[in-house]
């Protein structure tokens, strides 16, 4: 089972810890890896780490033992998984820059293009470097299921992916593969509908490629994910395609409840509301909690109301709304308090600024398994300076 359980993270190491942290469980990452792989050999898809999502070298090698590659944005994220990962690198991207695509063509097994426009832009750099890249077109499915706009890819007025019209007439030599994405942490159910709709707008295209990427959002890990619909979906998918290759590039389900953000109380406040300061901010270090929004689960905490005493949890910049969320608790929250919040490891420190000069949390790794606690990184001034001169 994937799923977090306080006997991942117990207190005695998130007590160890200095904060603010990001605390990494090696373990549960392994146990994530393995269910991903066991969907590998049932189907002979190949998955990829969206680093999007998570990218923190320190793990890659454990993750390598099992996935085939990583899927990048742009030539930064490319690079890295060239270096650190040592697999199969996937970059996309809406648009690149000249500039950007040579860097891109250096680190990159796969490229897929946003619009015919941008292949035909850059198709002749990949022609004459030598390099054997495949190239793809991220296709819009024209289905989707996301409930929050902000994440929706199909949206009409969306700039992801090209439609069937698009591809009227243009001689698609030289594409190998078909790119599509319409999913956020959503079931395989979800993906059937998605990927009908796509084999009823491109199906008569899919005879001339060597492989179609279903892209990221699945939920693979989650303990009430359809593990056995998404083979059968995928099984049927290869069968009737002449075993055409598949990918998938799932983000969140390789680190699900991987990890854990440990935060202090530096002050309590009454304003009408019992408030919760904070060494953390979830404008800096928790950013989808105010862009989503959501309400991270916080370990010993429930609903507003659910114990005897709420309290608001504030944080450290500036920004008005700098607010985790309110939360109960059995007993009143006092000055050293540590909280624990859940799920941590994705989309977290990948998205952190040093907004305000607010410090950025330790990158901290540990395996109970093998008895291990390691600072990975620890940011200070010089971080926060060399961004900015």
């Amino acid at each position: 089972m994937s799923n977090l359980t306080i006997s991942d993270f117990p207190k005695e190491i998130t007590d160890r810890v200095e904060t603010p942290c990001y605390l990494i469980s090696e373990d549960v990452i392994r146990r994530n890896c393995e269910i991903l792989d066991g969907v590998q050999k049932r189907t002979g898809a190949k998955i990829l780490l969206a680093m999007k999502a998570f990218a923190l070298p320190k793990v890659f090698p454990l993750i390598a033992q099992y996935l085939h590659g990583v899927c990048a944005s742009g030539p930064i994220e490319a690079q890295m998984g060239r270096e650190e990962f040592g697999r199969e690198v996937h970059t996309y991207s809406p648009a690149f820059k000249n500039e950007q695509m040579a860097r891109t063509i250096e680190f990159s097994d796969h490229i897929v293009f946003n619009s015919v426009s941008q292949w035909h832009t850059h198709r002749e750099a990949i022609a004459v470097s030598g390099r054997n890249i495949e190239v793809g077109l991220r296709v819009n499915p024209g289905h989707a299921e996301v409930e929050v706009e902000l994440y929706n890819p199909c949206l009409p007025g969306s700039r992801f992916g090209v439609n069937p019209e698009d591809l009227e007439g243009v001689d698609l030599t030289g594409i190998s593969g078909l790119h599509f994405h319409a999913m956020c942490e959503q079931n395989a159910d979800v993906l059937t509908r998605v990927l009908a709709s796509f084999e009823k707008r491109f199906g008569h295209l899919i005879g001339q490629m060597k492989w179609i990427n279903f892209g990221g959002g699945h939920h693979i890990t989650r303990d009430d994910y359809d593990v056995e619909l998404l083979c059968e979906t995928i099984n049927g998918f290869r069968s009737r395609h002449n075993g055409i290759q598949v990918y998938l590039e799932p983000g969140e389900a390789v680190v699900l409840n991987a990890g854990v953000f440990v935060t202090q109380v530096l002050d309590v406040i009454r304003n009408g509301v019992d408030i919760a300061v904070v060494d953390s901010s979830a404008e800096t270090h928790m950013p989808d909690v105010l862009a989503m929004p959501y309400r991270p689960v916080l370990v010993g905490a429930g609903q507003a109301g659910e114990f005897a005493h709420d309290f608001k949890i504030g944080c450290i910049s500036c920004l008005a709304g700098d607010f985790i969320g309110t939360y109960s608790f059995p007993e009143k929250l006092k000055i050293g308090d540590r909280l624990v919040f859940t799920d941590m490891a994705l989309y977290s420190f990948v998205k952190n600024t040093n907004f305000n000069g607010v410090e950025l949390p330790d990158l901290t790794v540990f395996s109970l398994e093998k008895g291990t606690l390691e600072v990975v990184r620890r940011f200070g001034y010089e971080d926060y300076k060399n961004r900015l001169s």
